[in-house]
């Protein structure tokens, strides 16, 4: 195949695929964002721009990609990969250069012409020749090497060795300047720097031009870093080494003059940048060499060095002067200069004025000059990761540098005399992807173009509108933006228009601070009134005469007055304010001095309003209103607070703290209460006296008023009349009437606030919160101890008067009062027992224990010992708690109390104290993870109140209530394994097991976790495999979810994880469902530990709304995500399945199950979250076998004898589906039985029936009378279909047996399509095979070349090539269509295939083609409008008509292979697998399995199902898969022939290969092997084969006796016969058709048979048959047929069924977005109809499916092998026909009718067309309704298929088949032509003679 492909004129440069796969790969992908271009799987190389139009140019490899200055791309060319190796020079034939392989060509080289506006692309491959390309279109090729010679090898034919080149515009010529590096060992004769010509014979040569001599290039190993020009020299910068014992590298520049074509001015000095290492990237800007230099020791490090362009020519200068005039020696003696690179040629001394007479030197001058003295520069900038690009601008008088980095980050620098500063830093490549050198400004200097390996980029050089206000605009420091501030915006300089002007823009490296506000006089204003503000603004820009700033208050603008720099402005009336915010007493407006509408500078003004102050403090109105920061004053007398100077005339002012002027002043000067004057505590139920201190009272003097307290009691506001009695001037006393409180108190002390007012609304100040307590001596104090410890200012006494109780000292009779407390009184001790160690604290409590701690301190016994009270824990009269001290174990007694000698007060519960023993422990092992629950068995264990357990150093969480034999607690995590003693603590007493340590293991680890995927309703089993899992006390599976409406709904409340229990009771499970304190909802099921190696856990069930947020399992203490249980796979839980009830009528009504038929359950989602096997299926107390369950369906097998129902679910068992926690009820099941003999008497019956039978004919004679025979027809109609509904119900449990089957072997299949894929032809096979159908898929070839001639002249060629252009005028096309189908010699088969050539030849111009089609089918439409419309597209009679079938084949292969093809496909697999079920019989075609009548096997054949074991390995023929041999099992029957066999058996080793792949059925022997040496091959015909009558029977594996499990083998045929099938394999164009094996044919005079004979029936028989008779008796067998045959072809159809459904669903895009081309041309039909004044209905629908359902895809239908890489059998065949027919009869208009004379294939759909023409037309509508395709769209999607065809031999000979057909009727076309007016000016019938001219002499060799 590669020799084939070297056959082809240009060779080895054209890439091995064509441009139309990257195009259509391109236009798929988006770019990633804006200003941004990547390809992906693309490495690009250099990036060059052109001048003017800033069209840039992409280097790639392999690939060329020409964009717009916004990086869209408008071209692309393919440059690669090619056959080459870096070892051959270029070859024309792959014999010249063995060693060549698929190498991919890296652009090497890439430089723009301006004056040829062409592009010099240089490659890796081919020795590195260049190529010319067109600046307009990058594709097109204007010049390429057919046979370059060495002088025109130009770049580096290794990646990694860099290449730079220059074009230099000379007078009268353009020169190309190229220095490479040393690659390749081809490589080592082409110098390091060559001059070579743009133009002439040879471009690109070297001949005759200069190139730098080196003596040996591997001594200097030249690496060049860039090459830059001036006006008047070119200068190459580079890495070298002296020489060979020379090994250190140098940086090193090279100038040559412009002009200099010989390189006589070649002159090289070193470059140093100090202390820094090696040159990597530079850039030459007008007067600098700016070069970026390795640094550090690692090198990993970079310098930026500057090196003025006037120092390096002057070095250079005094290199050649001293070269040129003293030998090269300086004024010390020194060597300064020398001849390098081992040339012959020294340094001379020739006069001094030499240098000036030969500027740039001379044949007689020495060169190549280099100079010793190095250019040394100190670095302006260092950075931490090494340089890679540098580019430079000056813009806005200042130098700007871009350095690129190794690992994509892009740095933008200032260089600001002899310092850089890096102000801006970006990633643009991907981290770790190195900027490429190529970095380019644009003409503009707007913009920076980045390259790196993967992108470009195009980046702002200054981002100066990015920055939004002017601080972020100068902290950016970007010395290319400034503020322009009369603009209001970030700007560059040029773009401000008053930049020139003092103050107008700010600058960073100038300017520290924007515009501001300085100073506001006055800070705020009162909001009634209107005034002035003075803002100071220091810089304020100056406007000219005309111009003014304005302050903008909020929503309010008033005109500025400037004064310097001082700004007044009017404030707005009070009513343009805006109101205050709730609760405020000012408003806060922004205040902007603004120029027109720009904000100049902004700071915030404040509006007050004094009215609101008094309101913020209720308590104290006038000193919040003089206290606050406005000038605000208060009117004492009329309450208001104003502002201005003073109140009303007559009234006093309490003045602003703010007047400095006042001395009195500020909320000191207000009246106000200072405080009480009388006690703060008053007792409730006791008259008492308030008195209250009143300042700053001369404010009212002279005015008489009332005054009042008041009190705010608890819902009530109490108001209390008061006098005023004057102490001095300004103060004096308030007296509150006296009052007596009543409060029903839930506290001891109420604080109650108290103001007084002067009037009943004029508020006194109160000076800080005021307000007396009120106190009840009843509260708090219950009893008489409380009473008497009570704080004594209280004056409270204990009462015994009545109710004995706690009073206030007046309120209790002093013969009451009562001294002494009684008896204390204990009501509850606790703990009950204690440990005879003592130390317990016990807790006593109790009433009149005591008023203080020392009267009980040592008066506490414990069951006769004395017990020590704490005095922390003492509660007055209420507590004791004490601590015991030690007593014998069992001592028993009362708690006793005596207080102050009186009579001890005696508990009624006895303490005990007793001795806890820790006996056993379980379990004695848990995970270090702890969570262990573990029980501590023992006696008394219920000793004191304070039990506390310890494992180890690990305490242990006790679970409540600790038991008196049982301890539980909760084990907590450990650091390590191993035993840890357990410790139990009562009190302060440890106990401690020793016999039984708790022994900790290493925490268990989950391995795996199967299934990983459940039903909502749970109960799934999950198989958990692990290690060390019976360690685990408690494993849970666990899941969280998020929806608090669900868990409301659930009800679950939060709940402790371990409620508690009660001592005795059984262990309760954990909860289904708990609240967890984040909110969530926690359910979790328990786990079963099988063993240590597996848990089985039943998935939890999830309510239907909620959400589950983490499924994992919690293992005590541990919990681990699903997901890392099951190696990543987190589980997922689906909606619960859906059943349909069994019988139709609903879930009461029985089901009638006959007895041995399969149960078939429709359903939804049934598979999604259980397997087959997992699924339990009850009827009554018997199970329903399940053996089939899909997506839709669960079949299974019921028990042949009716089950028992189950208790109290009826009379009749219940069929239940079960899985897992999800339990259906679908209904009672009704087992039918046998019908028995009836009882009706024998007369009755016969006399019903005659009776009967006389009512129907009567019936039937009136029905005859009265209606029309139409009626009939419809009658005959119905009873068909109910013939035809009873027939498909008795077949219906054996189809779903058969399904259930068929599905098994479907989803096998699915399984094996997911490794191999669908096998779809690729395009180009598909395209022309739907193009020119029949032509065994080849119906274009290359022509083959003869004998010493060219495949292809080249006057042909360019013949062929100006007729594809002349195609493209639309005139002359059309002209061509119409004359050619005006030629009554010009058949349909001429017509059909001039389309297909045309549908080739354009293929890469669809949108252009689509054009062409629409105006034909115009001009078709308006033909057919004034005949009859409903024929239009009927046939393909016309040329566009075959157009339309190739243009809809184009368009809706992608809606093929991504939709409607699985569904094809699965159909044709399903109906071969029914069909090789059954016999086949091999001579006649005809099969058992059918849908096709004509097809049916009728006589019963009996036949037995055999699987043989194929061996598969070395030497049989599946070797390429298998090293080894494998045992596969094959399907088969006994009455299969052997070439059946040997199909059948092929495609089960093969099943996931192409056929056109696999070995041809007659290349291969089948042979039997049997035992260790019995090997028997057999075969169709041998001599075993049975001759009877002259008739001779096929072989079968029941002729050969082959037993079931038989080990057979296909190997290759010793003796090969050449049969017509292998003939047809060797063309290599596969059909993908069958061709029979076998002819029904004579042999010698003996007639082959397989399962049946054919009939004998002479010749003239078949001519006869037409006559009445034979019609007769076809008609009367054709009505036999559905009564003893229709059953099994209803069977077959039944089993079908669904994938019919699925393919006739994806046709009609059921729930699916339908083809942009399927609405476009619809819509266009919907137009023409429009346009003609088509109405009717009916003759849309009849376009519409001319046009798509019958023209596309009927063909789609019965031709798979259109569509798939497949073999269709004649049966097949015939199936897909019928099929294909019922599609048909869907779309057809007129009612779907049949009757008794139907042929059966009409019969078998009768009853699914009606429901598919309701899919026809429902398709139609949603077509028309949905939005229209525009023609942008349909465009873009025809330019992406445009590209898939490409083929540039066969387009070729398309063009060829075309020119033949024109040839023949070339008269008529050139007359056609020059009468039309139009194409007389496009000289189209000239064009076409030239055409003719060149291919003419061709024509006969075509």
């Amino acid at each position: 195949m590669l020799a084939d492909f070297l056959q082809v004129p240009v060779m080895a440069p054209w890439p091995l695929f064509t441009l139309h796969h990257l195009l259509l790969f391109l236009l798929l992908l988006p770019l990633t964002r804006a200003h941004r271009f990547s390809v992906p799987n693309t490495s690009f190389n250099h990036l060059v721009l052109a001048p003017g139009q800033g069209t840039l140019y992409v280097g790639a490899v392999n690939h060329l990609f020409q964009l717009s200055p916004e990086l869209k791309m408008e071209a692309v060319a393919v440059t690669g990969p090619v056959i080459d190796s870096p070892d051959c020079v270029p070859f024309r034939d792959l014999a010249e250069c063995p060693q060549a392989q698929l190498t991919d060509n890296a652009n090497q080289l890439l430089l723009v012409s301006s004056r040829a506006k062409e592009l010099v692309a240089c490659g890796q491959v081919r020795q590195g020749v260049c190529e010319k390309r067109s600046l307009g279109d990058v594709a097109q090729v204007l010049y390429q090497a057919e046979d370059p010679g060495d002088g025109q090898f130009v770049a580096a034919n290794t990646p990694g060795v860099t290449t730079v080149g220059l074009v230099v515009s000379l007078p009268g010529q353009d020169l190309l300047l190229v220095a490479r590096g040393l690659a390749g060992k081809l490589s080592a004769g082409v110098p390091p720097l060559t001059v070579r010509q743009m133009a002439g014979p040879q471009p690109f040569s070297s001949e005759g031009l200069g190139r730098l001599v080196v003596g040996d290039f591997s001594d200097y190993n030249n690496s060049y870093v860039g090459a830059f020009s001036d006006a008047h020299s070119a200068y190459f910068v580079f890495r070298r080494r002296g020489a060979r014992a020379q090994a250190e590298y140098r940086s090193y520049v090279a100038r040559v003059c412009l002009g200099d074509v010989n390189l006589y001015s070649y002159v090289e000095v070193p470059l140093a940048c100090h202390g820094q290492g090696l040159i990597q990237a530079a850039f030459l800007s007008p007067d600098t060499l700016l070069g970026a230099f390795a640094a550090g020791i690692s090198q990993a490090q970079s310098a930026l060095c500057a090196f003025p362009l006037a120092d390096l020519d002057k070095s250079m200068e005094q290199a050649r002067r001293l070269c040129y005039t003293t030998g090269g020696q300086g004024p010390s003696g020194m060597e300064e200069a020398t001849v390098e690179y081992g040339v012959t040629s020294r340094c001379v001394t020739l006069p001094p004025d030499s240098p000036e007479s030969y500027p740039c030197g001379d044949e007689h001058t020495p060169s190549p000059i280099a100079g010793h003295q190095a250019v040394e520069a100190q670095p302006l900038l260092q950075l931490g990761q090494p340089i890679s690009a540098v580019a430079a601008l000056q813009a806005d008088g200042h130098t700007i540098a871009f350095l690129g980095d190794t690992q994509g980050l892009l740095h933008k620098v200032f260089l600001n005399g002899s310092q850089g500063q890096i102000y801006h830093s970006q990633q643009v490549g991907s981290p770790g992807s190195a900027i490429m050198p190529d970095l380019l400004v644009d003409s503009s200097g707007d913009h920076l173009y980045v390259l790196t390996a993967q992108q470009v980029d195009r980046i702002l050089v200054a981002a100066c509108p990015q920055f939004p206000n002017c601080s972020t605009c100068l902290q950016a420091k970007d010395p290319l933006c400034g503020w322009c501030i009369l603009q209001g915006r970030c700007t560059r300089r040029g773009e401000c228009g008053r930049a020139a002007q003092p103050n107008q823009w700010l600058w960073s490296y100038e300017d520290n601070y924007c515009l501001h506000i300085q100073s506001l006089l006055p800070a705020q204003h009162p909001r009634q009134e209107q005034g002035q503000v003075t803002l100071s603004v220091p810089r304020l820009p100056t406007l000219a005469m005309d111009e003014y700033f304005h302050c903008s208050f909020g929503g309010y603008d008033s005109l500025a007055q400037v004064e310097g720099p001082h700004v007044v402005c009017v404030t707005p009336p009070g009513d343009q304010v805006p109101p205050n915010p709730p609760g405020s007493d000012h408003v806060t407006l922004p205040l902007a001095l603004m120029f027109e509408d720009v904000v100049v500078a902004v700071t915030t003004f404040s509006f007050y309003d004094c009215s609101a102050v008094q309101a913020l403090e209720v308590a104290a109105p006038c000193r919040t209103c003089v206290g606050s920061l406005w000038h605000c004053h208060w009117c004492p007398q009329s309450s208001r607070c104003v502002y201005g100077e003073h109140c009303p005339e007559g009234e006093k002012t309490v003045y602003s703290a703010q007047e400095v002027d006042i001395q009195v002043r500020g909320p000191g000067a207000c009246p106000q209460v200072e405080g009480l004057a009388s006690p703060q505590l008053v007792p409730v139920g006791w008259e008492s006296h308030l008195a209250l201190h009143i300042q700053n009272l001369h404010y009212f003097r002279g005015l008489p008023a009332l005054y009042y307290c008041w009190l705010e009691l608890p819902g009530k506001l109490q108001k209390l009349p008061a006098s005023l009695e004057e102490i001095s001037r300004d103060s004096g006393l308030i007296h509150c009437q006296a009052q007596q409180f009543h409060l029903s108190m839930s506290q001891r002390e109420l604080p109650v606030p108290i103001y007084v007012t002067r009037g009943d609304i004029q508020r006194l100040d109160n000076a800080h919160d005021l307000h007396v307590t009120l106190y009840d001596c009843a509260v708090g104090h219950p009893d008489c101890s409380h009473c008497q410890a009570a704080n004594g200012s209280l004056s409270c006494l204990w009462c015994g008067d009545g109710q004995p109780s706690c009073r206030y000292g007046p309120l209790c009779p002093p013969d009451a009062v009562e001294q002494l407390c009684p008896t204390p009184t204990i009501d509850v001790i606790e703990p009950l027992t204690g440990p005879p160690e003592g130390g317990l604290a016990i807790t006593i409590l109790g009433s009149n224990l005591g008023q203080a701690f020392h009267d009980v301190q040592n008066a506490v016994t414990v069951a006769g010992q004395p017990c020590n009270p704490d005095p922390s824990l003492y509660r007055i009269s209420a507590r004791i708690v004490c601590i015991t001290s030690p007593a014998p174990n069992g001592t028993a007694g009362p708690v006793q109390v005596t207080i102050k000698s009186r009579p001890p007060g005696i508990s009624t519960q006895h303490f005990v104290y007793q001795d806890p023993v820790l006996l056993s422990l379980s379990p004695q092992w848990g995970p270090q993870s702890g969570g262990t629950q573990l029980t501590i068995h023992g006696q008394y264990l219920q000793t004191g109140g304070n039990v506390s357990a310890f494992v180890g150093d690990q305490p242990c969480l006790i679970q409540e209530p600790v038991c008196p034999e049982a301890i539980i607690c909760h084990t907590m995590p450990q650091a390590e394994p191993g035993e840890a003693a357990v410790l139990v603590v009562f009190g302060h007493v440890e106990r401690k097991l020793l016999a039984t340590p708790f022994r900790y293991t290493a925490n268990p680890q989950l391995v795996a976790a199967e299934p990983s995927v459940s039903f909502r309703g749970g109960g799934r089993l999950i198989r958990v495999r692990g290690i060390g899992l019976d360690a685990v006390w408690q494993p849970l599976l666990s899941v969280w979810l998020e929806d608090e409406d669900q868990v409301k709904a659930l009800g679950v409340q939060g709940q402790d994880v371990n409620p508690r229990r009660s001592c005795g009771a059984p262990a309760a499970d954990p909860q289904a469902c708990i609240q967890l304190e984040s909110g969530v909802l926690q359910c979790s099921t328990l786990c079963s530990v099988n063993s240590s190696s597996l848990l089985l856990c039943h998935s939890p069930a999830v309510p239907d709304g909620a959400l589950p947020k983490r499924v994992f399992f919690a293992l005590d203490n541990m919990q681990v995500d699903f997901a890392s249980a099951s190696g990543g796979q987190g589980f997922l839980y689906q909606p619960n399945p859906r059943l349909v009830p069994l019988s139709h009528d609903g879930l009461t009504h029985p089901y009638r199950l006959k007895p041995g038929h399969i149960l078939d359950v429709e359903g939804e989602g049934l598979n999604l979250g259980i397997s087959k096997e997992e699924v339990r299926v009850h009827i009554g107390d018997g199970e329903c076998l399940v053996k089939t369950l899909t997506l839709t369906h669960l079949y299974c097998e019921p028990p042949h004898l009716a089950p028992q129902p189950t208790n109290g679910s009826g009379t009749l068992p219940q069929f239940v589906v079960q899985m897992g926690n999800v339990r259906l009820a679908l209904g009672p099941v009704q087992y039918e039985v046998e019908p028995t003999m009836s009882t009706f008497p024998v007369e009755a019956q016969v006399g019903l029936s005659l009776g009967a039978a006389v009512l129907i004919a009567a019936v039937l004679l009136l029905t005859l009378m009265y209606r029309h025979k139409s009626k009939q027809a419809l009658r005959d109609y119905q009873k068909v279909l109910v013939q035809l509904e009873n027939l498909e119900t008795g077949v219906g449990d054996q189809c779903r047996k058969e399904f259930t089957d068929l599905m098994t072997e479907m989803t096998d299949l699915t399984s094996d399509l997911e490794a191999s894929g669908i096998p779809f032809l690729d395009y180009r096979t598909y395209a022309e095979r739907a193009f020119f159908p029949g032509h065994g898929g080849c119906p274009l070839q290359p022509g083959l070349e003869g004998p010493g001639e060219e495949g292809c002249r080249a006057t042909v060629c360019q013949g062929l090539t100006q007729l594809s252009n002349l195609l493209n005028s639309k005139l002359f096309l059309l002209t061509l269509i119409h004359t050619l189908e005006e030629q009554p010699s010009f058949s349909q088969r001429d017509r059909c295939q001039v389309a297909s050539l045309l549908s080739l030849a354009l293929h890469s111009k669809l949108e252009y083609l689509t054009d062409i089609m629409r105006t034909l089918l115009c001009d078709l439409a308006a033909h057919y409008v004034h005949k009859n419309p409903k024929l239009m597209l009927r046939r393909t009679e016309t040329m566009v008509e075959k157009l339309l079938t190739n243009w809809l084949s184009i368009c809706l292969y992608a809606f093929l292979k991504e939709v409607a093809g699985e569904p094809l496909y699965m159909l044709f697999r399903a109906i071969k697998y029914q069909v090789d079920k059954g016999p086949v019989d091999a001579v006649t075609g005809k099969a058992k399995r059918t849908l096709n009548d004509s097809h049916l096997l009728r006589e019963d054949v009996e036949f037995r199902p055999l699987t043989l074991m194929a061996l598969v390995g070395p030497g049989t023929c599946g070797a390429a898969e298998s090293s080894e041999v494998q045992r596969m099992p094959a399907r088969v029957l006994d009455t299969d022939t052997i070439t059946q066999v040997k199909e059948k058996m092929l495609d089960q080793v093969y099943k996931g290969t192409p056929f056109s792949q696999r070995p041809s059925v007659h290349s291969l022997d089948l042979e039997w092997r049997s035992g260790l040496a019995g090997h028997l091959t057999l075969s169709d015909e041998d001599l075993t084969s049975v001759t009877q009558n002259h008739w001779k029977r096929l072989n079968t594996l029941q002729h050969y006796k082959v037993p079931d499990g038989a080990t057979v083998v296909l190997i290759p045929q010793l003796h090969n016969g050449g049969t017509v099938s292998q003939r047809l394999g060797q063309t290599g164009c596969p059909s993908g058709e069958n061709t029979p094996m076998l002819e029904d044919g004579e042999e010698g005079g003996v007639r082959l048979w397989h399962l049946v004979k054919a009939t004998e029936e002479p010749e003239g028989a078949k001519v006869r048959r037409s006559s009445l008779r034979e019609r007769e008796r076809e008609r009367a067998r054709a009505k036999a047929i559905p009564e003893i045959y229709l059953t099994r072809l209803l069977s077959m159809k039944g089993t079908l069924q669904k994938f019919v459904d699925d393919t006739f669903q994806a046709i009609l895009s059921v729930n699916r977005p339908v083809p942009i081309a399927v609405k476009y041309l619809f819509d266009f039909l919907d137009e023409l109809a429009e346009k003609h004044g088509i109405e009717d209905p009916e003759t849309l629908h009849i376009w519409k499916t001319n046009s798509l359902l019958l023209r596309f895809w009927v063909n789609a239908l019965k031709n798979p092998q259109l569509i798939f890489d497949v073999r269709v059998s004649d049966n097949e065949d015939a199936i897909l026909a019928v099929i294909a027919q019922t599609f048909i009869d869907s779309c057809m208009v007129s009612e779907h009718k049949v009757g008794r004379d139907s042929p059966v294939n009409k019969l078998l759909y009768a009853r699914e067309i009606p429901r598919y023409k309701q899919m026809v037309e429902k398709y139609y509508a949603d077509i028309h309704q949905s939005s229209p395709a525009s023609y942008q769209e349909m465009n873009s999607a025809l330019a992406e298929l445009s590209g898939n065809y490409t083929s540039a031999p066969h387009c070729l000979e398309a063009l060829r088949e075309l020119y033949k057909h024109i040839h023949r009727y070339y008269d008529q076309i050139i007359s056609a032509l020059e009468e039309d007016p139009m194409a007389q000016k496009m000289q189209l019938a000239c064009r076409l003679q030239q055409i003719a001219a060149l291919v003419e002499n061709k024509v006969t060799d075509l």
